[in-house]
């Protein structure tokens, strides 16, 4: 069996280029032309939902089949019913870019993304007080309302920008911005892309059953990625396919007048774009190491949204804006990414007491 020597500051740095990977993923979409929304999303949905990841598990994983055959069908459909939760935010993931932009959709995206992420387990299985119960729990509430404000400092940046530039100048970096769309838009697609993370984060028995396997440590990840996404690509190709027929444009994947091919090249990119966000945190969790393994997923969204950021700056989305809106903009930015750095810890926290007494037990 492979295992990977434990190298935090190397586990950090991949995810962190997952975090860059979900921040432009969306920039090909820009080259696609004369397609319905529907369209070139479910050329994005085949790709990166099916295809790439499973090409990818197929290489790296040699027992894939046995791996998801044994698998308890609870895990997989725990994994796939967290994947379609994660599809029906990521199916408005590219409306949210779409209204508000780059920088502005994914800043508020992923900040409510981590904070659901945190908020929902307790609150669904009934355990709310669990939220408050030690030390550990109440610096991660802290941290979550800490995601909160800084999603209403980016909301206010937004909002800031709507009323100071004119139709034509918000248009030039976002062709269709509305924040009001956007935000409502925004609000849902976060709080449900929450499932990617329960999902990944479920599948501990398929990981063990690919390293018994012989699958190396930093792959093993990936079986519980193909299940995860494909339980996002059925909902995804669902609501494309019923938006191809409803609005009759289901004709875009052969119209001689577009370019079809340049336009799958494209969309299909953006699809391989966006899922190596999850293959880089499911990769560098083993270097990271078990005690801090948690922290990927928040070093993915806060590079997610340090880098979404930079890339709305360079592409001319806050071009024109005054620094009131720019200083909006920035302590939204600098306030979500210490509010992860703050949930980070409480999970240090309670890694360091849930130790605390194994370490009692082994000296008597």
């Amino acid at each position: 069996m492979d295992s990977v020597t434990t190298n935090p500051a190397l586990g950090m740095i991949i995810c962190a280029c997952g975090g860059f990977a979900g921040a432009v993923f969306a920039l090909p979409f820009k080259k696609v032309k004369g397609w319905a929304y529907e369209s070139y999303w479910l050329i994005y949905a085949i790709f990166g939902l099916v295809l790439f990841p499973w090409a990818l598990a197929l290489a790296t994983v040699p027992n894939l089949g046995e791996v998801l055959k044994n698998a308890p069908g609870s895990v997989l459909a725990r994994c796939a019913g967290f994947g379609a939760l994660w599809g029906l935010g990521g199916l408005t993931w590219g409306l949210m870019i779409r209204y508000l932009g780059i920088g502005l959709g994914l800043a508020i995206g992923c900040g409510l993304c981590s904070a659901t992420g945190t908020l929902i387990p307790p609150l669904v299985t009934g355990d709310a007080a669990a939220l408050i119960k030690d030390t550990p729990a109440i610096v991660t509430l802290v941290g979550v309302i800490g995601s909160l404000i800084g999603i209403i400092f980016v909301g206010l940046a937004g909002k800031s920008k709507e009323g100071e530039l004119s139709e034509e100048e918000k248009k030039k970096a976002v062709a269709e911005f509305d924040f009001k769309k956007g935000i409502m838009v925004a609000l849902f697609s976060g709080i449900a892309s929450a499932g990617m993370n329960f999902g990944l984060q479920s599948g501990g028995v398929l990981e063990q059953a690919a390293l018994g396997g012989g699958t190396a440590a930093k792959w093993q990840g990936m079986p519980v990625l193909v299940v995860v996404l494909f339980g996002g690509f059925i909902v995804n190709a669902a609501w494309c396919l019923w938006q191809n027929a409803k609005n009759k444009t289901g004709g875009d994947y052969c119209k001689g007048a577009n370019p079809v091919a340049g336009n799958i090249l494209f969309a299909g990119l953006a699809g391989v774009i966006w899922a190596m966000q999850f293959v880089c945190q499911k990769v560098g969790e083993p270097a990271l190491g078990k005690d801090i393994a948690y922290i990927s997923f928040a070093i993915v969204m806060g590079a997610s949204i340090f880098f979404s950021t930079l890339v709305g700056v360079i592409v001319g989305e806050w071009k024109g804006v005054s620094a009131k809106t720019k200083g909006l903009l920035s302590a939204g930015v600098v306030v979500l990414l210490v509010s992860f750095c703050v949930m980070s810890y409480a999970n240090k926290l309670r890694n360091s007491e849930a130790a605390v007494p194994a370490a009692a037990e082994v000296q008597k």
